[in-house]
């Protein structure tokens, strides 16, 4: 794996940084109308419960800019700081200027360089952004979508072309450009260069690693990746785990979104955490980042005709899923935990062995006992119709007594063991 391309560190809050060293943040966005607050503060809950660091929403109009203040002490009213990211389009510069109180809320406004303005305009909206941006201490995300490149921009990339370069390779220069002059415009105006996200997204595989690349390799501004329509859940996860896993596995990308198509029919009610949870295992799949326990699980076969490990598998997601949020405070390393739920014998004892802990349930003609492995060893064998909970509460019992609790719950351990 190659080394993590060295950027700059933008501060978003006082514990939220991305770029330079730190983890790579996970985000998402809202397809809530975001004039309607209790829609909206529902859905950033859920995005950020799930794991979305930094949660984007439009702002579209005078509603959706009066609403993210109230949208914004709801969340702060619950005990959530989360960071709320404007996506501004054609208006931004009037919609920051007339509702104070918006800009102010926001961590992070997000530009689109390919219609903040035209002609003469373009530069005197684009400034104004920049300096509200500049006097309530925001960062800025410049994100340039290939669906709406700047054409006049485009143009004088096309002109330019001697033929040397494909229609694509004048894109990713055009892009690029786009984004780069962008940035050095925004600092000419006197916004920080530790204030500035780049991204350059487009809807190809092959076409977003190749712009990334090259922009990559001329500014240390932090970058955010994703495919900028990435398509329904399947082909979605698909295409952003191969652009994106190829990128951060040269070093490429600071914090990444995987922009799915929601099922149809759900609209806003569809489960948006999907997004969240795809990148996390993406990164843990990679071993950048670590979330939650990780299951490995056998696909089934003509030797496990039984459903019950499959059920089995999905129950102890679940409950890693429901748990997380209360184990990781008190148990740091949790989240690096392996798992194993198998269903028989050819790979069932080896896996779960291999695994911190491990279940290997029998396959067809096997006999009915569950071997439970931890840490290599044979801990017990579970039978009956309970396994699923007798599981879970050896999961529990290993997580307690192995993944470093705090000092006075690892004593109350120790001293209810020496008790025993």
């Amino acid at each position: 794996m190659a080394v993590r391309r060295k950027t700059t560190q933008v501060k978003l809050n006082d514990s939220l940084y991305i770029g330079s060293e730190h983890p790579i943040v996970v985000q998402s966005m809202t397809n809530t109308p975001t004039s309607d607050i209790e829609a909206s503060v529902s859905q950033v809950k859920q995005l950020y419960l799930a794991g979305s660091s930094v949660v984007r929403l439009t702002v579209k109009d005078e509603a959706g800019a009066k609403a993210i203040p109230q949208i914004d002490a709801r969340l702060q009213a619950e005990g959530l700081n989360v960071p709320l990211v404007g996506d501004f389009h054609y208006n931004g510069h009037l919609l920051l200027d007339q509702f104070p109180d918006c800009a102010a809320s926001l961590t992070k406004y997000r530009i689109n360089p390919g219609n903040v303005g035209y002609g003469d305009k373009h530069d005197y909206n684009f400034e104004t952004i920049i300096q509200i941006a500049k006097a309530n201490d925001k960062a800025i995300r410049i994100g340039v979508n290939w669906g709406s490149l700047d054409q006049d921009l485009l143009t004088e990339f096309m002109d330019r072309n001697d033929g040397s370069l494909s229609f694509k390779e004048v894109i990713y220069q055009a892009m690029k450009e786009s984004a780069l002059r962008s940035a050095e415009q925004a600092m000419a105006a006197g916004m920080p260069e530790d204030k500035i996200i780049i991204s350059v997204k487009m809807s190809e595989v092959p076409d977003l690693i190749n712009v990334y690349r090259e922009v990559a390799k001329s500014c240390s501004f932090p970058l955010h990746l994703g495919l900028t329509e990435a398509g329904t859940p399947v082909k979605g996860m698909i295409s952003s785990a191969a652009a994106l896993g190829i990128l951060l596995q040269e070093g490429i990308g600071d914090t990444i979104r995987m922009s799915l198509t929601p099922s149809a029919g759900q609209g806003e009610l569809a489960d948006r955490s999907l997004e969240v949870r795809a990148c996390q295992e993406l990164l843990q799949a990679l071993e950048l980042e670590y979330f939650k326990p990780s299951i490995t699980s056998c696909p089934g076969c003509g030797r496990t005709s039984s459903t019950y490990f499959q059920q089995l598998a999905e129950e102890i997601n679940e409950y890693i899923l429901e748990q997380i949020n209360t184990w990781k405070p008190k148990y740091p390393g949790v989240e690096k935990l392996k798992i194993a739920v198998m269903g028989c014998i050819v790979n069932g004892p080896g896996e779960s062995k291999y695994a911190d802990i491990g279940i290997s349930l029998p396959g067809d003609n096997e006999e009915p006992v569950a071997p439970v492995y931890i840490e290599g060893e044979l801990h017990t064998t579970l039978r009956g119709d309970n396994i699923s909970q007798e599981f879970k509460e050896i999961l529990d019992n290993y997580i307690q007594s192995h993944c470093h609790p705090e000092p006075e719950r690892r004593q109350d351990l120790i001293t209810s063991t020496m008790g025993s």
